[in-house]
């Protein structure tokens, strides 16, 4: 058998995902009833076998065009979803920033809903206890925190959710786009928890469009184009090649 390499904190080997999509786009029952037996689908290809190992501590960006595959892989790395072949190993506990506050329940307050998705994330109470001052002091929702979730603006929302993932005590960060929501002063304060973090050793694969962040805060990155890995090297050669073949720079 061979030997488990304990600095690798994730390891994807052979990895290809597709998704079926259907030719006939009716939405109205009557118009399904009348296509019924004759609607076509096809398989589409999202990810074509990847293989991406990431070293425990490392920062790894994510890049490339919208509908590259690299939000589909992130869901795979989180198990929201999974491969038709390959095999993918997360060895760490798993914080995700990909559907933030998708496990609300909106009649519950913001206190509640810590508790209650903190959960997801394998915490029991005694666990939430000594943590949620700090929680509940980084979304900066003050009295709000007692009123329920579905009172909340989209900000306030997102800022919960963020406020939990990044205090659950999780090895390995799986973030896509997340630092886009929100107001500048919140934005950047997200931004430098996530640096505290990386200081820490945390995990943490990134997907952004935002070139200048990726190269401020990861130190690789893997270039996705059409489903296929593309490049995977250091931020700065990387992000430069896909800038040029975008005629950016």
């Amino acid at each position: 058998m061979a030997k488990k390499n304990n600095d690798i904190a994730i390891s994807v080997k052979n990895v290809t995902k597709e998704f079926t999509v259907y030719e006939d786009k009716s939405y109205f029952l009557k118009e399904k009833i009348g296509h019924l037996g004759r609607n076509k689908k096809r398989k589409h290809v999202v990810l074509h076998d990847i293989n991406l190992d990431i070293k425990r501590g490392q920062s790894v960006a994510l890049i490339g065009v919208n509908g590259c595959g690299k939000s589909t892989l992130l869901k795979l790395l989180n198990q929201i979803i999974y491969p038709e072949k390959g095999k993918i190993e997360i060895n760490g506990k798993v914080s995700s920033m990909i559907e933030l506050g998708a496990g609300f329940n909106t009649d519950f307050t913001g206190r509640e809903n810590i508790y209650f998705n903190a959960s997801m994330y394998g915490l029991g109470k005694k666990d939430v206890d000594p943590i949620i001052d700090q929680i509940i002091e980084f979304s900066e929702l003050g009295e709000f925190i007692e009123t329920p979730v579905r009172t909340y603006s989209s900000g306030m929302y997102m800022r919960l959710a963020f406020s939990i993932a990044v205090n659950v005590q999780a090895e390995i960060l799986l973030i896509d786009e997340i630092l886009a929501v929100g107001d500048a002063h919140f934005q950047q304060k997200c931004l430098e928890k996530m640096k505290e973090l990386k200081a820490q050793g945390k995990t943490m694969v990134f997907v952004s469009h935002n070139i200048q962040q990726v190269k401020s805060f990861c130190d690789r990155a893997v270039w996705i184009k059409e489903g296929h890995m593309i490049m995977d090297g250091t931020v700065d050669d990387v992000t430069d090649a896909y800038l040029k073949e975008q005629g950016i720079i």
